[in-house]
């Protein structure tokens, strides 16, 4: 009798533990999928972009995708430098920001691709090789201060910076260290051809007066403050302040102006190459595009997305025809003879 008791206790043991043993099984098999899940990968951006730029589109991105993005930003010329450097062994993916003279000085570094948004983007952002794509369209405009300058005395043009009032006045940044007035300077030289430009740069030279700041968002900020009457910046630079309800204005300049974007490129050799050209498209979406309008006062460079309300269409701002090849090609002969004038040569 206790033989057989020891024998169904076995037995009863035996069963117990095969249940078990399979209910291990059930719960190994029901986590494995988690396991096996595949992996979206990774992506490294380098920007010239502030933070309050790239941090909600990479945020976006990385909900969106699953992709996780690492960051390193910097100056545009900091960052092409990297580039230029790391080619052997690239360490970064895309490059987002930064003006689209300077990516196109260094595309030798770029990776061709066309976007699949690619129809939907204005012609204008676009370059013929595809080593960059437009992000934003950023006018150059005359900026002013509304208490210092009535709207009826503010420069509509830019010959009227020549005026000896804005003498000392005028804020500016050394286009050596900024992208925008680079860009800048170009616009005011092909919009006065006589002696490519130079003519007019020397006589703006002497209305500076020897001041000039160290970087382009101390101009806006100069203006807003009152520190200098008027100052030449991105349009974007100056909505900022008016939503924040600063007293500043600004004119699109008659002679005519640039609307250069900056761009998003990717890198010649990338290591994720794949998520690279999944983050072009997504600058370029118009979900993007439409959060730069509505949340960072930026003009989209897609054509179904309009401008913020209250500012004039591209169609209606007088355009210069402003040559990126030619300025990325003759860029440092150009800062050269900057460099030249302000030193009184």
């Amino acid at each position: 009798m206790k033989r057989t008791q020891k024998l169904i206790a076995l037995l009863l043991s035996l069963v117990i533990a095969s249940f078990s043993l399979a209910g291990c099984g059930n719960e190994s098999a029901q986590k494995e999928p988690s396991a096996d899940k595949s992996n979206p990968g990774n992506l490294v951006v380098y920007t010239a972009h502030e933070e309050d730029v790239y941090g909600p589109i990479i945020k976006e991105f990385q909900e969106r995708t699953g992709i996780q993005v690492d960051i390193v930003a910097a100056g545009t010329g900091e960052m092409l430098s990297r580039i230029e450097t790391e080619a052997n062994n690239p360490q970064g993916d895309v490059m987002f920001g930064g003006g689209v003279e300077s990516l196109e000085a260094y595309k030798d570094y770029f990776e061709p691709y066309i976007s699949e948004e690619i129809s939907n983007i204005g012609s204008a952002f676009v370059t013929a090789d595809n080593k960059w794509t437009g992000f934003s369209a950023l006018p150059i405009i005359i900026m002013y201060n509304e208490k210092l300058v009535p709207e009826n005395e503010a420069p509509k043009s830019w010959e009227d910076l020549l005026n000896e009032k804005w003498k000392g006045k005028i804020a500016y940044t050394d286009p050596n260290l900024s992208g925008s007035c680079f860009t800048a300077l170009v616009t005011m030289m092909m919009a006065h051809p006589e002696n490519d430009g130079w003519d007019f740069v020397r006589k703006f030279v002497n209305n500076l007066d020897g001041k000039l700041l160290n970087s382009s968002s101390a101009i806006a900020k100069g203006v807003a403050d009152g520190e200098y009457a008027v100052g030449i910046t991105l349009e974007q630079s100056v909505l900022k302040y008016k939503i924040a309800g600063a007293d500043v204005g600004f004119v699109y300049p008659t002679e005519g102006t640039s609307v250069v974007p900056d761009g998003t490129a990717i890198i010649k050799g990338a290591k994720n190459l794949e998520n690279a050209k999944k983050f072009v498209d997504f600058t370029l979406s118009k979900d993007v595009q439409t959060m730069i309008v509505n949340e960072m006062n930026r003009r989209p460079v897609r054509l179904d997305v309009a401008p913020a309300q209250g500012l004039a269409s591209l169609s209606d701002i007088p355009l210069v025809k402003y040559d990126v090849a030619w300025a990325a090609k003759n860029k440092a002969q150009i800062l050269n003879k900057w460099k030249q004038i302000m030193a009184g040569k």
